[in-house]
């Protein structure tokens, strides 16, 4: 790493330690200022308009889908990989909207966005999806990030927010479509620290069914939810965190689940699932990750379970009573994953540089309560 990086990674480390000081607290939404923000945009507004290297993921229905990148996805292009893309145009929206005032690079960001989003290159975006062939592409997980980016776009009071919403409209309500139609056919969850976990796109579909009012699919994705997981016990914590793990597939069903069943219910279900949380013992997911290679694309993914981890521990504990005990212990370990997490970001590569900011924003910002 460079020298200003490893400044700007002390700088954060300290940062991150300070926001989760206080184990009373459940938010750290005072952590972020205006200048650690323009840090993190800067990388996401670098990511976001570079085509290359890029993982398409497509499938080839013949020669003609033989296109660069960014003929392919036309707003979505950057980042490596299409569902990077999606939040870190997630990630510039956040900080637009979190920092009115004080972001140093504010006019590149609404320039990049502007290009990006443009009402043209989001009809072709939708037009993408419409062969079978290209219907599961990016589900659920890159879905489920679309949705988060429609939920900022169309909860923000801005005139900006509401051109970027209405461009982005026939995207959004293509993949919602696809969503309800999907959910029915799933019988069984995908239980995975990458991508595909089922829990995790779950959950951000809930979140965004509940911000714009579409109660069709938010019921749909809580009966899902509660048929995949309800039932479930003693999760096998000794089994985490896999090699190549972002997730850790137990603590996002858990934080899944806090979105559907009441808050008694709910406790009832937690001490079933996770019986080492009241005892003070999750074995290997209250240790931090490291990283052995932050080069390579696979290996850094780790840095990103220390954000996850945090995340979801967060969100587990904002439902919990302040007098209990598992509270304490959640906010405890997401404060040292945290520190962990936010340590990875400014890496000086690109392998993890495309995506680690926009999950660091994500929890530094409390955008999962």
């Amino acid at each position: 790493m460079t020298t200003s990086t490893l400044l700007a990674c002390a700088a954060l480390a300290a940062l991150a330690c300070a926001a989760h000081a206080a184990p009373e607290e459940k938010s750290t939404r005072t952590a972020l200022d205006a200048a650690h923000a323009s840090k993190f945009a800067k990388i996401a507004l670098a990511g976001i308009t570079r085509e290359y290297p890029n993982k398409p993921g497509n499938v080839l229905a013949d020669a003609e889908d033989v296109v660069s990148p960014r003929e392919m996805h036309p707003a979505f292009y950057g980042c490596f990989d299409w569902h990077s893309a999606v939040h870190g145009h997630w990630t510039l929206v956040r900080l637009l909207k979190r920092f009115p005032e004080g972001l140093a690079n504010r006019d590149a960001i609404v320039k990049a966005l502007g290009g990006n989003l443009s009402r043209e290159n989001l009809e072709k975006e939708t037009a993408y999806f419409e062969p079978k062939h290209n219907q599961s592409f990016e589900r659920t997980y890159g879905w489920a990030w679309l949705f988060r980016l429609a939920q900022e776009l169309r909860t923000w009071d801005h005139e900006l927010g509401r051109t970027w919403a209405a461009n982005l409209k026939p995207l959004e309500s293509r993949l919602v479509a696809l969503m309800k139609a999907h959910l029915p056919k799933l019988q069984f969850p995908i239980r995975s620290g990458e991508h595909r976990d089922t829990a995790f796109g779950l959950a951000f579909t809930i979140d965004y069914a509940r911000a714009v009012k579409d109660t069709e699919l938010e019921e749909l994705a809580c009966a899902r939810a509660r048929a995949y997981y309800a039932k479930d016990r003693d999760y096998p914590v000794r089994y985490e965190p896999s090699g190549h793990d972002f997730f850790s597939a137990g603590l996002n069903e858990a934080d899944l689940m806090r979105r559907v069943l009441e808050p008694a219910a709910y406790g009832k279900w937690l001490d079933a699932f996770l019986p080492g949380l009241a005892k003070r013992d999750l074995g290997p997911v209250a240790k931090p990750a490291s990283v052995t290679d932050v080069t390579d694309g696979k290996l850094v993914h780790l840095a990103g379970l220390n954000l996850t981890r945090a995340w979801t521990l967060n969100g587990i504990a904002s439902v919990l009573p302040d007098d209990d005990p598992r509270r304490a212990y959640c906010l405890e370990i997401a404060r040292a994953h945290t520190q962990a997490g936010v340590d990875y970001v400014f890496t000086g590569h690109y392998a993890g540089e495309h995506w680690l900011a926009s999950f660091a924003v994500y929890l530094l910002t409390d955008a999962i309560l």
